[in-house]
């Protein structure tokens, strides 16, 4: 019986098995050895017996642990139970020859399955050396085959399940990477959602405190407060069916006559300041932006007076700021501190920067600094 043809009926190795019941039919291959000691031609039978005994049980329990450990090359109960298990295969290889000597393969199975690396190249040729000299010395150079079956079943199988490593771990980044971009998206969507409904809510209520007071004196005055409520809701509706989509670009000159709009309906005196270079158009996005957030904070907080909106900046870079002259937040309202973390996180991504704080003078001032080609 020869090393190739029992690899060859034993069929191939399962290429990333899930335990180490994929490594038990091997055993097979010991089957040859078990039939000539049933058959009483083996020499003290129960020396051969035990021995086979103890092979089994260590190969099993070399298999089992090899799979169950995080690392197998640095598990040291699966490397003492491999040194016992090659001793106990060169006693009975040394020992009884012929059919035994199919062990030595077993071995190199189990070396495979434990070992990577350079610490499986520096086991496996001195295992391969010490093999062929024991089936030379037992059974002639016909036997020399057997280094052969050690060597492939070693090599083979570590690389099988190196490679079924390697697919497990491709699989777990692609999840990871894919639970990464989900988040990135929520993520994204919520600070489109906070952006739009903030300002558009704040515009609907400073509108309608408007329209509330001017019924009373002057209904036409009122009315033309009430369309215009009615116009910023469509808007709203289209600007938020173009968020899902992820198609909805700003315009900073749109977003500006809507800051001047809203500004003066709420009582506060607007003023813009344009000049500096022409903007990329998702550098004027992420502007726009800007201007929506500060502005909603201006009507919503600050009781301010005069809010002016300046742009500015050089070839490379723009930047624009939103100053008020207010007395500081509504002890009644709430920080729109969210938002203005979502923008800096925004324009943070896109090469730029956003700060916020108190003026010196009196007010609050949002500064927005962005190169002039920035991508959205």
């Amino acid at each position: 019986m020869t090393v190739s043809k029992t690899l060859h009926d034993c069929g191939p190795v399962h290429a990333g098995p899930p335990s180490g019941f994929a490594m038990l039919p091997w055993l097979l291959m010991g089957m040859g050895a078990v039939s000539h000691l049933l058959q009483g031609e083996t020499p003290s039978p129960w020396i051969g017996g035990l021995g086979l005994l103890a092979f089994n049980s260590l190969y099993i329990a070399v298999v089992f642990l090899a799979f169950n450990s995080g690392r197998r090359e640095s598990a040291a109960a699966s490397r003492w139970a491999l040194a016992a298990l090659a001793g106990v295969t060169f006693a009975l290889a040394a020992g009884y020859g012929g059919d035994w000597l199919l062990f030595f393969p077993l071995l190199g199975l189990a070396v495979g399955a434990v070992l990577r690396g350079r610490q499986l190249v520096w086991v496996v040729l001195p295992l391969c050396v010490a093999a062929g000299a024991v089936a030379a010395w037992r059974d002639g150079w016909g036997a020399i085959s057997v280094v052969y079956g050690t060597f492939i079943s070693s090599m083979v199988t570590a690389a099988v399940l190196r490679l079924s490593e390697t697919v497990r771990e491709l699989r777990a980044t692609r999840e990871e990477l894919a639970r990464g971009a989900v988040e990135k998206e929520r993520l994204r969507f919520s600070r489109d959602l906070h952006d739009l409904l903030g300002h558009t809510l704040s515009v609907i209520v400073v509108k309608a405190e408007a329209a509330r007071r001017l019924g009373v004196r002057d209904m036409d005055a009122a009315l033309t407060q009430i369309s215009d409520i009615e116009a910023v809701g469509r808007q709203a509706l289209t600007e938020i069916r173009e968020a899902v989509t992820g198609y909805r670009e700003g315009s900073l000159t749109a977003e500006l006559g809507r800051a001047r709009d809203t500004l003066s309906t709420a009582g506060i005196e607007p003023e813009v300041r344009l000049s500096g270079p022409l903007l990329k158009p998702e550098a004027e996005a992420l502007l726009g932006w800007v201007v929506r957030e500060s502005v909603t904070n201006v009507v919503r907080h600050s009781r301010a007076a005069h809010c002016v909106i300046a742009l500015t900046g050089t070839a490379e870079r723009a930047r624009l700021t939103v100053t008020d002259d207010g007395r500081g937040p509504d002890p009644a309202g709430t920080s729109g501190g969210s938002g203005l973390r979502g923008l800096a996180e925004r324009l943070g991504a896109a090469g730029g920067t956003l700060e916020s704080g108190p003026v010196p003078d009196g007010g609050f001032r949002v500064t927005a600094e962005l190169p002039v080609t920035a991508v959205a």
